[in-house]
């Protein structure tokens, strides 16, 4: 008998009926990754599944490059969780060794909360288990990184607390006085709007004071739009705050979600998400950008969202309409339309507009783009990938944008895919064309 014959792939296929492409395991795992919301259900599949999925393929895969995913996913697409587990999913299968180890936890935590996290992670399913050695190292480093300031604002009460942590790992102190303060309960209150309001401060008083001395950062005044609007914080005084706000690691979506809440404010919101833009290096060329607006694009990106993944992936394509130096947008169903030329949150409605969602023709609508726009050097297409027939090869470049953790996608080997919300993506883009062909 002849048994050296190959191995028939048994074909997969996307929630909605496509034919699937099969993909190594690391590129499932970033697919997984890089646009999950850690433990909240999608339209298509539950949080739980997803989680379990992305645990079974760390255990498969070989250290380092999942701990190089988990630091692309904290560093450049500003996720918190997601790079933690995956470093507690590393430490508990006991992969990597020596200082390795250690490095992976100092660059993925970022903010002081995070050691802690780690910890209760690392102790979900196993309850009390002994710390390794370099996770005790890799703690011990990553909380001398914070000042007193920002130990204090994290050292909340809770399960495992920043001083627990200190305890367990036996950091030696950069500052001794800092750390036997931490040990003792008696760091210095910080300013922040959280601890001042708790404290019973007047709300008003409270959001113009931290303004005014420049305390409260870009992600807080915008998640606050509603709570100082409420309380009646001067909007002349909020405006020049946003003027001059950090506006870093702030994702796109986000100003859409406080627009939601403070429409009158949408100019402002506007100016600041042009101003996280302003900086960032044009894509040349001419480029078409095609947004699912599909049934299940409409499902919320959480339990606390205000904005659906339609939205999201709207405002990631009015990222790269303010980038590409020539653009044209599309937006498809079970048919495509292109979109009026519109900039900023007016595109996101105009995108919403033209169609509604039913199901998910990604095939028809790239042919149809590439009709209305022949001499396209470039398509982008943002997706969750669960359409009922498969993309043609690309002509030029092609782009799959995946804003959706859905274990299989129609995106193939002609297509570059790549996941998640984040500005990040435009260097990603930047970095493939640079490649030599």
């Amino acid at each position: 008998m002849k048994t050296n014959v190959a191995v028939q792939k048994a074909p997969i296929f996307t929630h909605e009926g496509a034919r699937a492409a099969h993909t190594d395991l690391l590129s499932q795992l970033r697919r997984s990754v890089l646009a999950c919301l850690l433990w909240e259900d999608t339209f298509y599949e539950g949080g739980v599944a997803i989680s379990e999925r992305i645990t079974a393929l760390v255990k498969q895969l070989p250290f380092a490059p999942v701990a190089a995913l988990a630091v692309e996913a904290r560093q450049k697409f500003h996720m918190r969780h997601v790079p933690l587990f995956l470093t507690a999913l590393l430490l508990k299968a006991r992969k990597g060794s020596g200082r390795e180890v250690g490095d992976l936890i100092y660059r993925v935590i970022q903010r002081a909360d995070e050691p802690a996290e780690l910890l209760s992670l690392y102790w979900k399913d196993q309850p009390n288990a002994p710390l390794t050695k370099q996770l005790k190292v890799g703690l011990a480093r990553a909380i001398k990184k914070f000042d007193e300031y920002q130990l204090a604002k994290y050292n909340r009460d809770a399960a495992i607390r920043l001083r627990d942590v200190l305890f367990l790992v036996h950091a030696k102190p950069a500052d001794e006085a800092l750390f036997k303060r931490l040990a003792d309960d008696e760091l210095e209150v910080p300013e922040t709007w959280e601890v001042m309001l708790s404290s019973g401060g007047n709300k008003k008083a409270v959001f113009e004071h931290l303004m005014l001395e420049g305390n409260l950062g870009g992600l807080a005044f915008l998640r606050n739009l509603r709570n100082m609007n409420e309380a009646g914080v001067d909007e002349g005084l909020m405006r020049l705050h946003a003027e001059n706000v950090n506006v870093n690691r702030i994702l796109p979506f986000r100003y859409l979600s406080a627009a939601k809440v403070a429409p009158r404010m949408e100019d402002m919101l506007e100016a600041m998400m042009y101003r996280s833009i302003a900086q960032m290096e044009k894509l040349p060329g001419k480029t078409a950008i095609l947004i699912d607006h599909s049934g299940s694009m409409e499902h919320m990106l959480s339990a606390k969202s205000t904005i659906n993944r339609f939205e999201a992936a709207a405002m990631l394509a009015v990222l790269v309409r303010e980038l590409a130096t020539q653009c044209r947008v599309f937006t498809f169903s079970d048919r495509c339309i292109e979109v009026p030329p519109r900039r900023g949150f007016a595109m996101v409605d105009a995108v919403k507009s033209v169609i509604n969602p039913v199901g998910t023709m990604l095939g028809s609508a790239v042919r149809h783009v590439y009709q209305q726009f022949p001499e396209c050097e470039r398509i982008i297409v943002i997706t969750d990938e669960q359409s009922a027939d498969r993309p043609p090869k690309p002509q030029g470049h092609g782009y799959i944008v995946n804003v959706a953790a859905y274990q299989n996608g129609v995106g193939h080997s002609d297509w570059v895919t790549i996941s998640g919300f984040s500005e990040a993506i435009i260097d990603y883009i930047r970095a493939t064309e640079a490649e030599p062909s």
